[in-house]
């Protein structure tokens, strides 16, 4: 199958092309035309669509929020609108339960966003899957990657100079990118709809912390803070269609060995 890729020297976009390099990566479509973005997509023979690009920084989209309009909602609409006959997946985010009053953890019909952001980024899957119903939307978590190319949950622990600041009463699942990498083969086959994508957990934010802190033999404190939303996903509706990835603890270990931040004398099972 023959895939184009948006946001290729992005966060997951690099890391999914490290993984597929037969992968298209598409050029820049931000500031393409309706017309552009089509031709764009005809022209590279693609099967299939996965679209990782956007305006992810929440506190630029409150600034601007017509910029990420543009490319959070209506870049993807185009997108659909060119992709006819072909496979369109896009990455949306767990910030799509920012709003919940529930506890969690949340099944995709609990959808409450509060922010330009998650407002942006659910308009966006409600609009392509009108137009595209078997178009799949992955709401994707905090991510982490070793080495770091951008600051993430694993090199702040890391590079934690002492000490950390997380919540036992906040829950959010953790993900490896190499696990986002390693299931896209079973995404591209996924029905229409959205889904939950990534790492379950059952400990908080803190406990995770304090559990990988201690597999890791860091000396590290870690201050137990006052929560803020929860992200906590059921992740059971992709699971159910081979989409699987370790539990956020689980997976946070097998990246520290796999590239031997930890020896397995070291570590033990966590």
């Amino acid at each position: 199958m023959k895939v184009l890729l948006t946001g290729a020297s992005g966060f997951v976009g690099s890391a999914l092309l490290k993984a597929f390099p037969d992968w298209i990566p598409a050029p820049s479509l931000r500031y393409l035309s309706e017309d552009e973005i089509r031709r764009t997509v005809e022209a590279s023979g693609a099967d299939a669509v996965v679209h990782t690009a956007a305006i992810a920084d929440m506190t630029a989209c409150e600034k601007d929020p017509e910029a990420s309009l543009q490319a959070n909602v209506l870049l993807p609409v185009h997108l659909a609108r060119a992709c006819a006959s072909r496979k369109l997946i896009c990455f949306s985010t767990d910030q799509v339960y920012n709003g919940s009053e529930e506890p969690g953890p949340y099944s995709e019909v609990m959808e409450k966003p509060a922010n330009t952001y998650a407002k942006h980024k659910l308009e966006m899957e409600n609009r392509v899957l009108d137009l595209a119903p078997d178009a799949v939307m992955l709401r994707a978590e905090w991510m982490y990657d070793w080495p770091p190319v951008k600051p993430n949950y694993l090199s702040c622990i890391l590079r934690a100079e002492g000490s950390v600041a997380f919540s036992s009463r906040q829950f959010r699942g953790i993900t490896w990118v190499r696990e986002v990498a390693d299931n896209m083969p079973a995404v591209l086959k996924l029905p229409g709809g959205a889904y939950n994508f990534g790492s379950e957990t059952d400990l908080s934010i803190y406990g995770i912390t304090r559990e990988f802190a201690d597999y890791l033999g860091l000396n590290l404190a870690i201050e137990d803070v006052p929560p803020g939303h929860n992200l906590w996903m059921d992740c059971s509706k992709a699971a159910r269609h081979g989409v699987r990835f370790s539990t956020a603890l689980q997976g946070l270990t097998r990246c520290a060995l796999e590239n031997s931040l930890i020896t397995p004398q070291q570590g033990g099972e966590p």
